[in-house]
This record gives structure tokens, C-alpha cells and sequence, in this order.
């Protein structure tokens, strides 16, 4: 549960910094996948910092995912918005009132209630088409952020951000279906290839959300599916399962976890007038 944390210290901290960047490089198309805008943003120090923050932050997600079920995992991660909204009130010098405040003791609450109830890491494999799916999944993810472009901007917002928590989200689970690190085993894997898709559209489309419209609303939307889904998924298909008799538990601490991160929802947004110039 450490590594799931200190996961989420980073991924929480690199979305102000992100955010601030995506904001701040220069607008294209206007379509909601814009591949170029990744290397935009990477023309900003803070969207590079944020990077190496993901880099870390997946390593220790990795590390968490291989020992931990999917839904304390994932409620873990939706904690990384309680982080954004500590790191924003101080280094962006932004407010907590007492609902924020009261949310990120919820997170908090939450958190120890999924550790209390968590059961070891499921050892079912899932079904054997399941890699498969994923890889298809995060295809129709990158085609959904492309159509995201046509659609006016609170629609667009939701949209790339429900498509960047669900391509986050096959990677959460693409991670528990790789059986084998060794060559060439590893490279004839399908989980493996819709990791990176799911990752690479994750992203991109977070990135771009971002950019062309409300972050508030995007990172909304990947609380959503980064988190339900995963969760689903591993109790569903590889066998996670809460402590005999603290379903209810895991079940309230799971709820609140990312109810509380919905209220906090609002501080993936940069404060008017702190972005910077490009170059």
C-alpha cells in the first residue's frame, strides 16, 4: 500500500504541473487528439518535471498492482487528487475551504478503510481473450478522443477525460495480465501492447483535455473510469476479494475514496493567468 501512496504523491503532484503546462503551449487543430500537442507541452519545464513525476509514479504503481488488488489500487490512485489540491494550496497559493478540507480527510478515511479490508491480490489469470479486449479497448479509446473534437466544449471535456481514465485504466489492468518480464516472452504478450496503447491514449487525451477545456470536468472523468473499472474488472475476472466479513468495509472506504476525489476535482485547474509563454 506504500508504493500505491507514494504513487499517488507523485501522479498528484505532476497533474498541477501539468496542467499549468498543457495551458500555457500553443493551440492546434482544435481536434481532440493532437498528437503534436505532447511535444508542445514537453517545450515547458513544468510538463517535462511532470513527466519524470508519471515516470516515478508509474514505476511505483506497477509495484503496488503486482501485490495489491485492483480496487485498493485504484482507490490509492484517485488519492492523487486530495495530493493535487495540498500541493496547489502551496506552491499556487490556492484556498482550501472547509468542504476541500473535508474532503481530503474523507480521501484519507477512505484509504484506511480499503487497507483494513483489502484481501490478498486475486491470482485468477481472466479469461484468456481479456489481453486482447484491452488491446481493442484502447483503440476505440484513441477513435472516441478523435470524434471529442467535434463536440462542443464541456461535452469535449467529459469525453477526452472519460477516455483518458479508461485508457489509465487498461493499463491498471494490462499490468496484472503480463505473466512473464523475460524475452522473448514478454514481447508476444498482446497485455503488453495494450499497455502502451492505453497508456499512449491515456495521455494524449488527458493532455489534450487539459488544453481545450475544463480540467475541472476532465479529471472528473478520469476519476471515474480509472477507478470503477479496474476495480470491477479484477473482482469480476482475476479474483480480488476484500477480508471475509469487511466487504462493507472495503465497499464505504472504496466510496468515499472517490467521492472524495470528485470534490476535489476542481484543483487540476490552473489559477487564471499562471501559465507561461512557450519556449
Amino acid at each position: 500500500m506504500a508504493c500505491a501512496l507514494a504513487s499517488a504523491v507523485c501522479y498528484g503532484t505532476a497533474s498541477v504541473l501539468q496542467a499549468v503546462a498543457a495551458r500555457a503551449a500553443e493551440p492546434g487543430t482544435g481536434s481532440g487528439v493532437d498528437p503534436a500537442l505532447l511535444l508542445r507541452a514537453l517545450r515547458q519545464w513544468r510538463y517535462a518535471a511532470g513527466l519524470a513525476l508519471d515516470g516515478i509514479g508509474f514505476c511505483l504503481q506497477v509495484i503496488a498492482l503486482r501485490s495489491l488488488p485492483l480496487y485498493a489500487v485504484s482507490a490509492a490512485l484517485a488519492a492523487s487528487l486530495a495530493v493535487t489540491a495540498v500541493v496547489a494550496a502551496r506552491l499556487l497559493s490556492v484556498r482550501l475551504n472547509a468542504t476541500e478540507r473535508g474532503a481530503v480527510v474523507t480521501v484519507c478515511a477512505g484509504l484506511a478503510m480499503i487497507a483494513l479490508a483489502s484481501g490478498p491480490e486475486g491470482s485468477r489469470p481472466g479469461p484468456p481473450a481479456l489481453p486482447w479486449l484491452l488491446l481493442g479497448a484502447a483503440g476505440v479509446i484513441l477513435l472516441t478522443g478523435a470524434l471529442a473534437g467535434r463536440l462542443p466544449g464541456t461535452a469535449r471535456a467529459l469525453l477526452l477525460g472519460l477516455g483518458a481514465g479508461a485508457g489509465f485504466g487498461v493499463v491498471e489492468i494490462s499490468v496484472r495480465l503480463i505473466d512473464s518480464l523475460a524475452v522473448p516472452a514478454l514481447f508476444t504478450d498482446p497485455a503488453l501492447y495494450a499497455l502502451l496503447l492505453g497508456g499512449a491514449a491515456g495521455f494524449l487525451l488527458l493532455t489534450s483535455a487539459f488544453q481545450r477545456g475544463s480540467v475541472t470536468v476532465a479529471t472528473a472523468g478520469m476519476v471515474l473510469t480509472e477507478t470503477v473499472g479496474p476495480a470491477l474488472a479484477g473482482i469480476a475476472w482475476l479474483g480480488d476479494q476484500p477480508r471475509d466479513g469487511l466487504q462493507w468495509l472495503a465497499i464505504t472506504g472504496f466510496t468515499a475514496a472517490v467521492v472524495g476525489a470528485l470534490i476535489l476535482t476542481r484543483f487540476g485547474e490552473p489559477p487564471v493567468g499562471d501559465g507561461e509563454s512557450p519556449g
